[in-house]
């Protein structure tokens, strides 16, 4: 009996081993086929090796300015590579430390965490290797809470894993894991995270900042620094400690940083804010186009938003900013002005219009605004949304102090931002047609019409200069020919004047004989009137067109004071024709643009042609240097301010360089212009509101000298200050053998520095 019983037990043994082993078996080959029909792509697609080599990172388009900052992006996730050369030691110390301690030792999967992971059943973290998480991230995204998808999804990233493995060394997955990763807040990648909340590159990121961003990585939902600071901190002291743990970091280092506050220098990055917001909107029409005339080799259009494309542009960050700055210090200041002078305007900020033609502007501003195309899209009449416009509404307001929260009816916001006044600055260089600067308003979140590029306004006497020096080469003329400033009149049907026209002076004051650099500096009405009666009014359009102006200029003889809508843009583009020696150069803000591997896919070609010799192009400027020796510029030459100029930055330049220039100033004072140039570099600034009819009502604060110029002289006083940007002080480039007259009279005193008749400006 008892081996009868033995004999059974044997069978017994024998038959669950056998059990044991083909339940094994079955199941190392179930889990092998499992692997092999997932790499087939059975449960859904897998990355080709052409995927692996070229995975879809959706980058960011860098715009890039000519000193090497990035001033901006286009992107669906703000993204920008980074190569891990350009990492520090310290941050990957924290990553391996932190996501994968034996990172350097596997080949894509670790399978003593896995096992480990897997005897107690997740509970003491996940077992993915950072190489798995890299391919979660390219691949497939957040896993799915599902738990038979979620089981495919591991395989498929262990597969993945173990390819990616084969394809790149360990840095490079570093590097690529870096670049992927989110850090929410418009912050993908560890470029952007740097810059996001450090506003430093990531080899700049200190120890303990590093420890931060890694830190963030397990959850960043959760450790987000802008909501949950003190969460944070906790988790990046944890950081700290397993740096210690990985003999990356000595405790006694440990212990001093984690005693530091999290010190953030929070700068979110959007589409309207940082330096050059204008300007990147601009550009961005550009590209538009760029792309739909420009294809990929495969025949595809780039697609700005995610192709990693970097914009090579010749705007200098530096001179950006402080172009930025000084027409902030001086509007913010010239405001206070304009709005108390509007306190007793009971049409503000309108002046001298009637009911009807108020009632005229308003409506047009409703029907442009979001409100009317929201409502309009709702189904609303049009009693109803004009109805709305007269219920308070909480709203958010734009003032040079910030963002305010306030209560208004839509009607009045719409009165309170066309009281502000406006502004448009470009400077380019004009050997080369290189935009340095492009400044396209006060607040690009609030005020999105560019007044550079796309809004031409009357130019006033910044005309003149096209007068004169068409009469120079026509006419065989000099800055120090004289001529009679007297009362003058074109008579009906000369030049195809519809009725007699008779330009006035200020105060109806007459001079007598002048030069032509006098009459310029002074901004004698009658003297450009008398010149365009002599040359003709079309040879002074054509002579305006071959400096690059576009707009259409009718070939009336009022041009002559600048009765003519140019944009900034075109106006420095002409004046930098003088400075140039009389060659036109387009004015250019690209200068190449390269695909994500960093190849050259467009490179502009300059534009340019001959418009005058270099003898008139230097008499023109010389009559320039008139204008702020001794005339409507002088105050960029003196300290100080005049009377009632408490509320403006006066003039505190004391430039002793040349300087060619022309202020300008249209009827009403609606427009105020300054252009500028020194040898190498020539800006134009416009000030004016949003509709003409909003204005200051008298010529000390309107005109151009006050409004303008001062934007001018605060921003060369920077550039002056920033010795690395070489902004010319020297003179102008005299012509070997100059055939034109242009030495001829000594400074005389500044006529601007008083209250002067608007009729000057009559138009």
């Amino acid at each position: 009996m008892a081996v009868s019983k033995n004999n059974n037990q044997t069978k017994d043994i024998n038959y669950y081993k056998k059990k044991f082993w083909k339940i094994y078996l079955y199941t190392l080959g179930g889990i092998f086929l499992f692997f092999i029909f997932a790499s087939w792509g059975l449960f859904g697609s897998m990355p080709s090796f052409e995927d692996l080599e070229n995975p879809d990172s959706n980058l960011a388009t860098e715009i890039i300015a000519t000193d090497g900052v990035t001033i901006g992006k286009f992107y669906n996730e703000n993204r920008t590579p980074i190569k891990y050369a350009d990492l520090p030691k310290h941050l990957v110390d924290a990553l391996v430390a932190t996501e994968d301690e034996r990172f350097y030792e596997h080949s894509g999967i670790d399978g003593r965490r896995t096992l480990g992971a897997a005897i107690k059943l997740g509970s003491d973290g996940g077992a993915s290797t950072l190489t798995q998480q890299l391919a979660k991230l390219l691949f497939h995204g957040e896993g799915s809470r599902f738990l038979p998808l979620r089981i495919i999804q591991k395989a498929k990233e262990w597969i993945i894993a173990i390819k990616l493995e084969r394809q790149y060394t360990k840095n490079e997955i570093i590097a690529m894991y870096f670049n992927k990763a989110d850090f929410v807040n418009t912050a993908v990648g560890i470029r952007s995270a740097a810059k996001v909340y450090f506003g430093k590159e990531p080899r700049d990121l200190t120890i303990d900042e590093s420890a931060m961003l890694v830190g963030m990585l397990t959850n960043p939902s959760l450790y987000n620094p802008v909501r949950r600071l003190e969460k944070v901190q906790k988790r990046r002291n944890v950081v700290l400690g397993q740096m210690v743990r990985n003999g990356f970091l000595e405790e006694s280092a440990k212990n001093t940083l984690e005693k530091k506050p999290i010190v953030l220098h929070f700068q979110p990055e959007s589409h309207t804010d940082g330096i050059g917001t204008y300007f990147r909107e601009y550009l961005r029409d550009f590209m538009k186009k760029w792309v739909k005339e420009n294809k990929k080799s495969d025949g595809s259009e780039y697609d700005i938003y995610k192709d990693g494309l970097k914009i090579y542009t010749t705007i200098d960050s530096r001179m950006q900013g402080y172009a930025e700055d000084a027409m902030k210090q001086h509007l913010a200041n010239l405001q206070i002005e304009f709005s108390s002078q509007q306190e007793t305007n009971k049409n503000a900020p309108f002046v001298n219009i009637s009911e009807a033609e108020t009632k005229k502007l308003m409506m047009k501003a409703m029907k442009n605004s979001s409100r009317w195309k929201g409502m309009a899209d709702q189904g609303k009449s049009e009693d109803e949304i004009i109805k709305s416009f007269g219920v308070k509404t909480k709203m958010k307001v734009f003032t040079w102090k910030g963002e305010k929260d306030t209560l208004m009816t839509p009607t009045d916001s719409i009165r309170y931002y066309k009281s502000f006044l406006q502004a448009g600055m470009m400077a380019m260089e004009p050997q080369t047609g290189h935009i340095k600067v492009w400044v396209g308003g006060i607040n690009y979140k609030y005020f999105q019409y560019d007044h550079v590029g796309q809004g031409a306004r009357q130019v006033g006497s910044t005309f003149k200069p096209f007068v004169y020096a068409t009469a120079i080469e026509q006419l065989n003329m000099s800055p120090c020919d004289s001529i009679i400033d007297s009362p003058f009149m074109i008579h009906k049907g000369r030049h195809n004047v519809t009725e007699d026209w008779e330009p006035k002076n200020s105060n109806n004051e007459y001079r007598g004989m002048v030069t032509l650099k006098k009459a310029l500096a002074n901004s004698i009405n009658t003297v450009s009137a008398k010149l365009i009666d002599k040359v003709g009014p079309e040879a002074v359009v054509e002579l305006t067109h071959k400096l690059g102006v576009k707009s259409e200029i009718p070939a009336q003889p009022s041009i002559a004071l600048g009765a003519v809508e140019i944009t900034v843009e075109d106006m420095v583009a002409a004046y930098s024709t003088f400075a140039n020696e009389g060659v036109y150069i387009k004015p250019q803000f690209i200068t190449r643009i390269e695909d994500k591997n960093g190849l050259v896919i467009y490179e502009p070609s300059p534009d340019s042609h001959d418009v005058l010799n270099k003898d008139i192009a230097f008499a023109v400027i010389k009559l320039l240097e008139g204008v702020t020796e001794g005339g409507s510029g002088a105050r960029l030459r003196t300290q100080g301010g005049g009377n009632g100029y408490n509320r403006v930055t006066g003039y505190p330049y004391m430039f002793t360089n040349p300087i060619a220039g022309k202020t300008g100033t249209t009827q009403n004072q609606s427009d105020g212009w300054f252009m500028g140039m020194v040898p190498n570099l020539a800006t134009g600034v416009w000030v004016g509101c949003e509709d003409r009819s909003a204005r200051f009502k008298g010529i000390t604060y309107g005109q151009g000298a006050t409004s303008a110029l001062p934007i001018w002289g605060m921003f060369m006083k920077k550039c002056y200050a920033d010795k690395t940007l070489n902004v010319s002080k020297s003179e102008f480039e005299r012509p070997a053998n100059l055939s034109i007259k242009v030495d001829c009279w000594a400074p005389v005193k500044d006529t601007t520095d008083f209250e002067q008749n608007t009729d000057e400006f009559e138009l």
